[in-house]
């Protein structure tokens, strides 16, 4: 009974390490040849991984709980662990994807409002803001890093 309780146990682990590798965008085979080649050491994994799924419980929980951590790091260009993901477990409902600031382009140039007079400048390439004299339709968001 205890063996299989401790080839469950190992399973999930390997399920939440496969996860965590998922989230990094590799498939299952690119994990076992970077492990075969010693790019990866899957056994490091381990320990921190018994860690995530003693503290949330169940699989499921500690799958989301890396699906919320690395979404909070890609967002802001982070590299992360499964240990951040522990680290990282007290503020994990607070964490959030980092917002994309999306800024008004009219014909390539920056643009701005003016708080005080509520009228769109455009900045030319020399730095001049040049009031703005066109359709609101014809300026261009995009969406900053």
């Amino acid at each position: 009974m205890k063996e299989k309780k401790e080839k469950k146990e190992e399973t999930e682990i390997q399920e939440i390490i496969n996860h965590y590798f998922f989230t990094k965008g590799l498939s299952l085979d690119e994990v076992k040849e970077n492990a075969k080649k010693k790019k990866i050491i899957y056994s490091r994994h381990t320990r921190p991984a018994k860690q995530l799924l003693d503290l949330s419980g169940t699989v499921n929980k500690a799958k989301k709980a890396i699906d919320k951590v690395s979404a909070w790091a890609n967002s802001r260009n982070l590299d992360y662990a499964i240990e951040t993901v522990l680290k990282k477990w007290p503020e994990l409902n607070k964490l959030k994807p980092k917002e994309k600031i999306r800024k008004p382009y009219f014909r390539g140039s920056l643009m701005v409002k003016s708080k005080s007079s509520n009228k769109w400048y455009v900045i030319d390439r020399s730095g001049d803001w040049l009031e703005f004299a066109g359709k609101e339709e014809e300026i261009e968001w995009r969406i900053e890093d």
